[in-house]
């Protein structure tokens, strides 16, 4: 997988970049973390710019978000609800579950986008929710493209310092993928907690 990527990118400079990180957002398994580096690598010895690759990179990834957010407008929370109504006593779910986490995205759901925008493979899955809950998409755009640019320049950043030795930030980002995810985890535990004592209360 990873010679492939490098291998288009390398032959097809920017538009290669734009089509790893476009598919980057559809197909997680292409991870970010090897184009983006490998890409400020590419500004090294070859005549693409950091400018470039940033732009081109940011582009593909905005464009796949957009497709994931138009999926997500399929899946809306009407038709949710319908399959809920019907199913959800197999998996425990009652209508009251899905509208409060609509109304918890709809409150808080715009800086998620742009935090999740910097966490591995979330960062993809997020635009999901986003098209579900029919965020407004001027704004779901620029938080996605603000938290893109973010996360495009600090990794391509790094390849680009690291030069030949691109691929010793692999190790970093695991890592990193570990520590978002753990805290992920607590974050989640600790609020399920909160509403389960909350729920006892009444």
């Amino acid at each position: 997988m990873n010679d492939w990527v490098t291998g288009i990118m390398e032959q097809l400079g920017y538009l290669g970049i734009f089509l790893m990180m476009a598919l980057e957002n559809l197909f997680p398994p292409i991870p970010s973390e090897i184009v983006l580096p490998f890409g400020g690598f590419l500004t090294t010895y070859t005549n693409l710019t950091i400018l470039g690759v940033i732009t081109a990179a940011t582009l593909g990834s905005v464009i796949g978000s957009m497709v994931l957010y138009c999926i997500g407008t399929f899946l809306d929370i009407p038709r949710l609800e319908r399959l809920i109504d019907r199913y959800g006593q197999w998996i425990r779910l009652k209508l009251s579950d899905v509208q409060r986490a609509n109304d918890w995205f709809q409150r808080r759901g715009y800086w998620t986008v742009f935090f999740c925008r910097m966490v591995p493979v979330i960062r993809s899955l997020i635009s999901i929710p986003a098209g579900m809950t029919r965020m407004n998409f001027p704004i779901f755009i620029f938080l996605t493209t603000l938290g893109t640019i973010l996360w495009n320049v600090i990794l391509i950043s790094f390849g680009v310092a690291l030069g030949e030795n691109w691929q010793q930030i692999l190790g970093f980002m695991h890592v990193y993928s570990r520590f978002v995810y753990i805290a992920i985890i607590i974050i989640l535990v600790v609020i399920a907690i909160i509403l389960f004592k909350r729920k006892r209360q009444r």
